[in-house]
């Protein structure tokens, strides 16, 4: 079986939090905990920081980081994933892109997207179930449509699919239409060297969604779905949030 590179994109320039990726939670800076995250998982043979921060670079070798430096004029974590995995060498046929506000990712969310390109599918990502009309109306929130089949049909910062009774979380899950978008995405090599050779995309451009590019040029997304799991971090709001689950979790780590 070939190995897996998990990469984990960071920049410096996130419009809505300014600075992200070396915001503090519990004094560790964001992007050093969701490498932390990725670091740990069995399924990742070798993790590296892709950045062209030398800030972030400095901030994740003090923690033990493997860095990749990166070009500053990358669209998307997808062009800076490609660009740290052709570094590296082609021994890898499977990258993992584990975005960096991610940091309470479980592996179970990246074994299924990489089950996904096993599957066939061009790229693997996955999604959980929308638990609030709050959830579902958050533009923060990228929500993803999904055929019967397990590929993406669309995603969006809107709410979709619309339904017309109302919002109903599906308590008795079993895969209901309504799902939130988890950030992390499987590419066979070929497919994610192709998805950067074409460039933004005009859907891309309009919401802000990186993944609508490989979807606008007929690539095939597989959506995976998980039970549950933690949000990114997207908002000064979101940090507040994650920083009392992370606290939790240490809690519970320390106990056992």
């Amino acid at each position: 079986m070939s190995e897996v590179l998990g990469v984990v994109p960071a920049r410096m320039g996130a419009a809505r939090l300014p600075g992200k990726p070396l915001r503090l939670l519990l004094g560790v800076p964001l992007v050093v905990w969701t490498w932390r995250r990725a670091r740990a998982m069995a399924c990742l043979d070798r993790v590296v920081v892709a950045t062209d921060s030398p800030e972030v670079a400095d901030a994740c070798r003090l923690d033990g980081a493997e860095v990749v430096m990166t070009s500053p004029d990358h669209p998307s974590g997808s062009d800076r994933a490609w660009e740290a995995a052709e570094l590296l060498g082609a021994r890898f046929d499977l990258v993992v892109n584990v975005q960096g506000d991610e940091p309470l990712v479980a592996a179970d969310a990246v074994e299924a997207a990489i089950s996904m390109v096993r599957n066939g599918f061009d790229v693997g990502t996955c999604a959980t179930p929308l638990s609030t009309a709050a959830e579902l109306a958050d533009r923060s929130v990228v929500k993803v449509a999904r055929a019967l089949g397990g590929n993406a049909l669309y995603f969006s910062r809107a709410s979709i699919p619309h339904r017309r009774q109302g919002f109903a979380p599906d308590h008795d899950w079993g895969g209901g239409p309504q799902l939130r978008h988890v950030g992390v995405y499987a590419y066979r090599r070929r497919a994610l060297q192709r998805w950067v050779a074409l460039g933004p995309s005009p859907l891309e451009m309009e919401e802000g969604l990186e993944q609508l590019r490989a979807l606008e040029h007929g690539m095939r997304i597989g959506v995976a779905l998980v039970a549950e799991a933690p949000p990114g971090v997207d908002t000064p709001e979101d940090l507040q949030r994650m920083e009392e689950l992370l606290r939790q979790a240490e809690s519970e780590r320390g106990e056992r």
